[in-house]
């Protein structure tokens, strides 16, 4: 075989084994159960993601972030950051799954049943 038909071979291994490795991960992708909001490092509050809600996340220095729980998703709907990367982050609802604001110090992570957050109750309001 040349060289040529090596190459061809190895860059179809290449992607038959990363695409085998992508399609794991996405089927081992778990739905989340909670939404756990974090300011500067600290668990402020811990929400159903199955409880449809708004809630207005107050961050560092002022910084202001509406977060909205709609149909099993999270999503930050506007920010008082310059920049508003989180509110293009896109919505999320699969474990590990995060929208992050760095100018409010705002992490907004979606966690399963029975994690340890660091929070004292569940609010619902």
């Amino acid at each position: 075989m040349k060289k040529h038909g090596r190459d061809i071979l190895l860059i179809a291994a290449i992607l038959l084994i990363g695409g085998a490795i992508a399609l794991i991960l996405l089927l081992s992708r778990r739905q989340g159960a909670f939404v756990q909001v974090r300011v500067d490092g600290k668990a402020v509050a811990l929400y159903p993601l199955g409880e449809n809600a708004e809630h207005e996340i107050k961050g560092v220095n002022g910084g202001v972030n509406r977060l909205v729980i709609r149909n099993g998703e999270a999503w930050v709907e506007s920010a008082s950051c310059p920049d508003g990367l989180c509110v293009g982050m896109g919505h999320i609802r699969h474990i590990g799954a995060s929208v992050i604001c760095l100018p409010n110090k705002v992490v907004i992570a979606i966690v399963g049943e029975g994690a340890d957050g660091g929070v004292d109750a569940v609010t619902g309001q």
